[in-house]
Formats: C-alpha cells, sequence, structure tokens
C-alpha cells in the first residue's frame, strides 16, 4: 500500500474536521534517515514490508498540483480566495512580533541585528525623508563650510537655546565624567538557574517532559492535571518542578492557539512559584509561522514549486488557528529553542540527525535558527522547514550510532525526542481488532539511549507527559 492510498488527503482546501495523515507531508524530501545508501533494515507493519528506503510525503509537489492547482503564474490557487489574509499578526515588510521580549537578550551569543527594523517601526521612509540625502541637501557640507548653527538647515526649528548638556559641565575640570561600573561578571564555573536557585541543600525541582499535542488542549489539561502539575483550574501547581514540552503545539487538533495561550500562561506562573516552564521549536511551528509569513509564495523544491500555506494545510492546519494567531504568538514561537540539555537529557523535537547542519553547540544551532527565521528567505525557511521533518534515524541497526553522534557533539547521556508516533517506531499502527492502538508510555530505544515522547494523540493514541528519568 502506497502512502497516497493509506491517506489521500484532504476532500476539500479548507482545513476543518478530516482524516488527518499521521506523519507529516512533504511536497518533497525524505522522511527516513540514514539515506537509502547506508539503510538499515526497518519493522514490518501490519504484513507490509517497509525496506527502510528513503520516499517522498504522499505524492510530492504534483499531489499538491493536483489538490492546489497553480494559476499560471507559480502562486497557489486557493478556493474562496484564501491567501495572505489569513496571517494579519505576521506580516513579510513589518516584521511584526520580532519584537525583543524578556529573557531573550540574555541568551548566549544573541546580538542584535541593526538592520532588521522594518519601515514601519524605525520610522525611515527612503530619501525623500528629511534628513541626510547627499551633498545636495542643506547642513554639513564639507570642511570649509562654516560652522554648525543650527540655522537655515531644512527642517530645525530650535525650540530652547543650544546649551551643553548639564552632565558636561565639569567645574573647569578637564578630566571626563567617571562612568561607574556594573556588577563584577558572574564566575562561569558556579551554576546559573533560568528560576530562583534553590536554597542551601535543596535540589532543583523534578524535570517533565510533554510529547507533542497538536492542537489537543483538552487532552492536554488531563494529562498535566494528572500528573499534578496543573490544578482544577488550569494553573500551575507543580512549585519548583521543571517542565519541558517538545514542540509542535498546532495543527491536527481544534486548539493549537488554546494550547499555546495555556503553555504560556504555565511558563508565567511557573517562574513565579520558582519553577520552570519551557518549550522546544517543533517543524509544526516553523510551518506554522511559515504560513502566517509567508502565505501563497511559491518555494522551489526539486520536484517542482510548493508554497508554507499549501504544506500547512495539507499537514493538518486549522483555519482557526491562524485566524487567531497575534504578533505576541509569533514573538514567543520564534524565540523558541530547537534544542536543549536538562539533567543529561539531550531534548530535541525531531529524531533527526539534522541539527548537526545547523553547529557544533546548542548555542550554535539555537543561534542559526533564530537568525534564520529573522533574516532569512522564504527558501531557506522551507530547508529548515524540511530537514527538522525527517525521521527515524535513531531505529534500526544504526540507529545507536546516529544518537552517539549527536550526544558526542552536544552532550549528555540520553535523547529524549517527540516528533515521530510510537506506534510508527514500534510497528503497531493499526489493530486487527479496529481499536486504537496501545500506548503503555515513553518508548525506550537505541539501545536505551533514546525516548520517543509522542505518544499518537493525532491517531487516537495518548498524550504524554512523564517525569524524567525514564527507566
Amino acid at each position: 500500500m502506497t502512502p497516497e492510498d493509506r491517506f489521500p488527503g484532504p476532500e476539500h482546501p479548507h482545513s476543518g474536521p478530516r482524516h488527518q495523515p499521521d506523519l507529516d507531508v512533504l511536497p518533497y524530501g525524505t522522511y527516513y534517515e540514514p539515506d537509502p545508501a547506508t539503510g538499515y533494515p526497518a519493522p514490518s507493519y501490519e504484513g507490509e514490508t517497509y525496506d527502510g528506503e528513503t520516499y517522498s510525503g504522499y505524492g510530492g509537489a504534483r499531489y499538491l498540483e493536483q489538490h492546489w492547482p497553480a494559476d499560471g503564474q507559480g502562486h497557489t490557487v486557493h478556493a474562496q480566495g484564501v491567501g495572505l489574509d489569513h496571517g494579519p499578526a505576521f506580516s513579510q515588510q513589518g516584521q511584526g512580533g520580532y519584537e525583543d521580549g524578556p529573557g531573550y537578550r540574555d541568551r548566549a551569543g544573541y546580538e542584535d541585528r541593526p538592520n532588521y527594523e522594518s519601515p514601519e517601526r524605525n520610522g525611515y521612509d527612503g530619501p525623500e525623508q528629511g534628513g541626510y540625502d547627499g551633498r545636495e541637501q542643506g547642513g554639513y557640507d564639507g570642511p570649509d563650510q562654516g560652522g554648525y548653527d543650527g540655522q537655515g538647515q531644512k527642517g530645525y526649528e530650535p525650540t530652547l537655546p543650544d546649551q551643553p548638556s548639564p552632565a558636561l559641565q565639569l567645574d573647569g575640570r578637564d578630566d571626563p565624567p567617571t562612568i561607574e561600573l556594573g556588577p563584577p561578571l558572574p564566575d562561569p564555573a558556579v551554576p546559573t538557574y533560568p528560576y530562583p536557585a534553590p536554597g542551601p541543600g535543596e535540589p532543583p525541582g523534578p524535570v517533565y517532559v510533554v510529547g507533542d499535542v497538536h492542537g489537543y488542549l483538552d487532552e492536554l489539561r488531563a494529562a498535566l492535571h494528572g500528573q499534578g502539575l496543573i490544578d482544577a483550574d488550569g494553573h500551575w501547581s507543580a512549585g519548583r518542578a521543571r517542565i519541558w514540552f517538545l514542540g509542535d503545539f498546532t495543527d491536527r487538533g481544534p486548539d493549537g492557539i488554546g494550547v499555546i495561550d495555556l503553555v504560556m500562561q504555565l511558563a508565567a506562573e511557573a517562574a513565579a512559584a520558582g519553577g520552570y516552564c519551557r518549550a522546544l521549536m517543533g517543524n509544526h511551528e516553523l510551518l506554522f509561522l511559515g504560513a502566517a509569513r509567508y502565505g501563497d509564495e511559491p518555494v522551489q523544491s526539486t520536484a517542482g514549486t510548493a508554497s508554507f500555506l499549501a504544506a500547512w494545510r495539507l499537514n493538518g492546519g486549522q483555519q482557526n488557528d491562524l485566524d487567531r494567531l497575534e504578533a505576541h504568538h509569533i514573538s514567543w514561537l520564534s524565540r523558541l529553542p530547537a534544542i536543549a540539555l536538562e539533567d543529561g537529557h539531550l531534548l530535541l523535537h525531531s529524531d533527526t540527525t539534522a541539527y548537526l547542519e545547523y553547529g557544533e553547540s546548542i548555542p550554535d544551532v539555537n543561534d542559526a535558527v533564530h537568525g534564520l527565521l529573522a533574516d532569512g528567505s522564504v527558501d531557506e525557511w522551507w530547508d529548515c522547514f524540511r530537514r527538522f521533518t525527517k525521521r527515524f534515524a535513531f531505529r534500526g541497526d544504526a540507529g545507536p550510532l546516529a544518537v552517539h553522534e549527536l550526544l558526542d557533539t552536544y552532550g549528555g547521556s540520553r535523547i529524549v525526542h517527540g516528533h515521530s508516533p510510537i506506534p510508527y517506531l514500534t510497528g503497531a499502527v493499526h489493530n486487527d481488532d479496529g481499536q486504537p492502538p496501545h500506548i503503555p508510555g515513553p518508548y525506550v530505544y537505541a539501545d536505551d539511549l533514546a525516548v520517543a515522547m509522542d505518544g499518537g494523540v493525532t491517531m487516537e493514541g495518548r498524550l504524554l507527559v512523564a517525569r524524567l528519568p525514564i527507566d
């Protein structure tokens, strides 16, 4: 059975209730790692033998063109004129949502990008704006010109006499004023905490990880409440506990924006209680942001032309989420790290080695992804989404070698990831009795070096929340 036969795709280009594919659909690219030349034996799925070969996602660009025909100019056409108008919070020119927020400037390696400001934000509107416009403009015109007196320059209307700043009146002293130094830099050998440091003899709180949510807000609330992490009203009740969401908040389920709002709320409440709530960027965050920012703008692939908006819809994008996406959501999502290390666990969204292509350290990878989201082109965004959509690198005989490559580069003793549903990793996708797959909990594999946390909530499995370490 081909992937097209299993998941024939949406009946209508608009999002809405329908059967969703369990794995992500790519107009081009691969799902499996490593490449076929270095392949590994893959498990059988209900009598079907998958030989580990690389295959494209559900029909490729040809499939997209059949469901979303082109208008003759390389742009994808959607029913009833659906297009870029559904991304009000993410303007390609205004770059809304990328304002610096609390905590982002503190990240290692972060540097301001002076050219990132858009015309709407810094007020500059080209040469016709008042100000410097070449030598023909009134004002300074070379060393022979008389000194600046504030008169005659176009647009200058003094309101107060030009006087030196009181801070520069030094009472006859020639020495410049003394600048007070700030506090000494912290000792890098002393551990730092993104939450209030534990008291003497008090260990940090336990660490929990949350698998892919995909818009299933009610299931997320139930799972967090079942672990005692939130109360009956949905507020933080875990004290100094630390929680990491492994990404993929949206798409396929009914309320992705509600999930994002809850995680943002818990992050604030956890910090106030001395705890910690953070999240990784999944491939569906990249897809969602790309759909909002670039819409139907074509991206080039080796198999033809596609777009973020078409791929987002094909992968279960919900129009209700895109309509409710606001600037503060974009700002928060855009700053999520791609990779993290917590208590010896290397946390990733995707079970892929593609992270190695973005840097040799955790700060390097995160800075590279953040820089791409800030300044990258649509094709660079698409390439990043494609790379982080790869999967299954850790299963099979070659899996432990791939895990070791990541651990040796970034640190840690075990990888914890989401992205690939556990039924696909174990081969228990379809039960003979028609019942949903049985997911007892996280799946430990690759010689006990990897833990899968996507319980297949989109295929009637479970939304997993687990405390680390997992036995």
